[in-house]
């Protein structure tokens, strides 16, 4: 799994995130649609998500909501498709109080250090005492052509669905 506040192992991660919801994180993620190609036995799929995230700024309730996609590699193993990996690819988001009328006081200098598709989130997340992870890709940049050249090699039978750099 790799996501703004962790990447690792599946296990790992379900685990950091039943930890955080005993803490109080409210965290929703609502899929939408899904595009998969599949090549033997192996296949890459794009879904639609969305992430809610609801927590507290300066005493103020707050509600980010951040549109992407997961970019997921899947292989068929003993007769059973499952995720090798997930990827999370982050588009756009924004920020609201959840209050009408509540005043918002974000620090604009520590805002703009996040990227473009994910800072509201990860600015709340930070909040939070997560420490996020700063170049995950995003709708058009660099980062999600190299996952997209990487979901390729996968499909043409890659020795695995993650970076070189990992290994």
């Amino acid at each position: 799994m790799s996501a703004t506040w962790f990447q690792g192992p599946a296990e790992a991660f379900i685990e950091a995130s039943k930890a955080g919801h005993g803490k109080g994180v409210s965290v929703q993620h609502v899929l939408g649609g899904s595009a998969v190609d599949v090549t033997g036995n192996r296949g890459i799929a794009h879904t639609r998500m969305t992430i809610h995230l609801r927590a507290t700024i300066g005493g103020v309730l707050v509600d980010v909501a951040c549109i992407g996609r997961f970019y997921d590699f899947f292989e068929k193993r003993e007769g059973r498709w499952a995720i090798v990996r997930r990827q999370g690819v982050y588009d756009q988001d924004r920020i609201d109080a959840v209050e009408p009328g509540a005043e918002l006081n974000l620090d604009r200098a520590r805002l703009v250090q996040f990227p473009a598709g994910y800072r509201h989130l990860a600015y709340l997340q930070t909040e939070l005492g997560l420490a996020v992870k700063r170049d995950m890709p995003q709708l058009k940049d660099d980062a999600v052509q190299a996952v997209y050249a990487q979901g390729t090699q996968w499909l043409a039978g890659a020795a695995s669905a993650f970076p070189a750099a990992r290994h």
